[in-house]
């Protein structure tokens, strides 16, 4: 089942590599400075998407907040769960020390409608600084 989950994951986050990786110079390395060059391709697809189609806006968030989780899982581990209430995978990192989670789908929708405010490298910045920091017992989610 967890491979499955990382399959999935690596699958939806290679769709936005494979399409946007050559207009931004090779840039979707899956780096933490990546995800700057992820928000600013939300913000393109923000001033083009057709609000109106429900089904392009939630295949851009599940192929965007899987490169987030897949940036996630290359720089601090962690392992994939499915998050039944949401509707989408989530990744725990810590364990079984500490339990740091990470929602990514909604966060990415969230940055289509408000804009900046809920800008990507500002929340993943919270969520790595979360990791760094985690004590023995700490339970925390981002999204």
């Amino acid at each position: 089942m967890q491979q499955e989950f990382i399959s999935k994951a690596i699958s939806n986050a290679e769709k936005i590599v494979r399409a946007f990786n050559t207009k931004y110079d090779g840039a979707f390395d899956y780096s933490i400075r990546s995800l700057n060059v992820l928000d600013s391709l939300i913000e393109d697809f923000s001033d083009f998407a057709d609000f109106s189609d429900e089904e392009i806006i939630d295949d851009f968030c599940a192929q965007a907040g899987s490169y987030i989780l897949e940036v996630a899982r290359r720089n601090y581990g962690g392992v994939y769960f499915w998050e039944d209430k949401m509707k989408q995978p989530m990744l725990k990192t810590g364990l079984p020390d500490f339990e740091i989670s990470i929602l990514t789908f909604e966060k990415v929708k969230n940055r289509i409608v408000n804009g900046d405010e809920d800008n990507i490298p500002y929340f993943f910045k919270g969520f790595s600084e979360c990791v760094r920091k985690a004590e023995k017992g700490n339970v925390v989610t981002f999204g």
